[in-house]
């Protein structure tokens, strides 16, 4: 794989490996490092089809943000900020994997590097030396790059105005915004806005919804993801049909669609602050940083081969918010996924209000009788939305999902297959297996796979558990 670099590329990657791929501009490497030119000084995805520049030009960086720090520019022509996430750092849940995560959700724009670290429960600097060992730059510069990446696509992309360009991507004031851009990239918003032959502001119309591509690796297999969150839609919180995806939000709502080689979001709120954190949320939801080769490879292997062949690009739904989707297990212990629908939609029309799922807080002081949920169940949702609440419970990134696990087996009516379930989707392990599900017991069995062969399934159990909900 792509370890050990020679003088040439800093921070973990081998330069032979490198280049063979962006020779070949072979895009399963898309997202996993970047090329820079040292006589543009220009960095570039390595299917940019550029001309492959000379062995002695070119450095090789892990991420964006790092060969931002050393002094080069993303490039306009394979526009950086398109790539899809890294899928090594997507599965990680050590330390630098749930910064990353809690990054996107906009922690650091929000709390600062040292907020970051409190949610982690490290120092500062000790988070800013794993940060530099592992990606050649520290935390604040790659939330730094975060933006200017967001702000860069929002730019080209869309007709919003520089002033509300600046805050959607993160960034404190304008005034910082425009001395960023220009520092980092040599050149001011308007500058590139003129120059990128996007759609122009029209200040005399009302507020147009935001449209952005979220990219992807391909196969991609949006009619199984599509098929299942349909399956589970929130009634009054959620719409799913075969191409499309809409949920309410805070002051509006997203929309995605599935596009050729994209899902193409649609933002309609009033308030634009939130859209770096929307972004995110989606790719997570939708699994856009897999790597499906890597996890087609290791799944063909096994007896699972015609189901992969059928669905090469099948992806693991994630979720929206981590409470939300634990409360959705914990509902759904039991009874049909109609049932639980149907449960969940009142749950979020008593306790939530404006077409919105409620928060843990408010959730914790709800009245949930007369819903149609026993006793027992109930009881099991407000110890979960006290210790979520409290901040005991971290379902969003910051705790370890092992920690978080154990905290959640702590509370009376959640077993194995209800943490199995939440550690698949909101946790984000490719390796969850939720065992004892009466599905996967009925998909195995009408194909004949024996139970010893789950292990066999390792370290993608959640895409195979998906493969044989899918087959059902």
């Amino acid at each position: 794989m792509l370890m050990r670099a020679e003088p040439a590329s800093p921070v973990g990657l081998d330069f032979d490996a490198c280049y063979r791929a962006a020779s070949a501009r072979d895009p399963r490497f898309d997202g996993r490092f970047y090329t820079a030119v040292s006589t543009t000084r220009i960095y570039c995805r390595p299917i940019c089809p550029a001309r492959t520049p000379a062995r002695r030009n070119v450095r090789f960086y892990r991420h964006a943000a790092s060969a931002e720090a050393a002094g080069f520019r993303p490039c306009k022509r394979c526009r950086p900020e398109l790539s899809p996430g890294d899928p090594g750092w997507d599965v990680r849940s050590d330390l630098i994997g749930r910064a990353l995560r809690l990054i996107d959700e906009g922690v650091v724009d929000d709390f600062g590097v040292a907020g970051l670290a409190r949610r982690l429960h490290i120092t500062e600097r000790h988070l800013h030396r794993l940060f530099t060992a592992e990606l050649g730059a520290g935390p604040l510069a790659v939330a730094r790059t975060k933006r200017l990446l967001l702000a860069k696509q929002l730019l080209t992309e869309t007709a919003l105005p520089v002033t509300d360009v600046a805050f959607a991507a993160g960034f404190g004031s304008v005034r910082q915004f425009n001395a960023t851009m220009k520092e980092t990239y040599g050149f001011a918003p308007g500058e590139l806005r003129a120059t990128a032959g996007g759609p122009r502001t029209d200040t005399t119309a009302a507020l147009a919804p935001l449209s952005l591509r979220l990219h992807h690796r391909e196969p991609y297999d949006p009619v199984g993801l599509l098929g299942f969150l349909a399956a589970r839609a929130i009634p009054g919180v959620e719409e799913v049909d075969a191409t499309s995806y809409t949920r309410a939000v805070a002051g509006g709502s997203v929309t995605l669609k599935v596009a050729k080689g994209h899902l193409a979001l649609t933002v309609s709120v009033a308030d634009t602050r939130h859209v770096a954190r929307i972004v995110a949320r989606c790719r997570r939801l939708f699994d856009l940083d897999a790597d499906p080769t890597a996890v087609g490879e290791a799944l063909s292997q096994t007896a699972l081969h015609p189901l992969v062949q059928a669905r090469p690009g099948l992806r693991v739904p994630g979720a929206w918010d981590g409470f939300e989707l634990a409360v959705r297990a914990v509902v759904g212990q039991q009874i049909s996924v109609a049932g639980a629908r149907t449960l969940l939609g009142r749950i979020a029309e008593r306790a939530g209000g404006d077409g919105l799922f409620p928060t843990a807080e408010a959730l914790a002081t709800a009245d949930l009788s007369g819903l149609g949920l026993t006793g027992r169940r109930t009881a099991t949702l407000a110890a979960l939305a006290e210790r979520v609440a409290s901040g005991e419970i971290d379902l969003d990134g910051a705790q370890e999902p092992g920690e978080a696990v154990a905290r959640l087996l702590e509370i009376p009516g959640i077993g194995p297959w209800t943490t199995s379930y939440i550690a698949m989707r909101a946790l984000r392990d490719p390796d969850a297996w939720p065992g004892g599900d009466l599905g996967l017991r009925k998909a195995m069995a009408c194909l004949n796979i024996p139970e010893d062969h789950i292990e066999r399934w390792r370290p993608w159990r959640a895409y195979a558990a998906m493969h044989l909900w899918s087959s059902s």
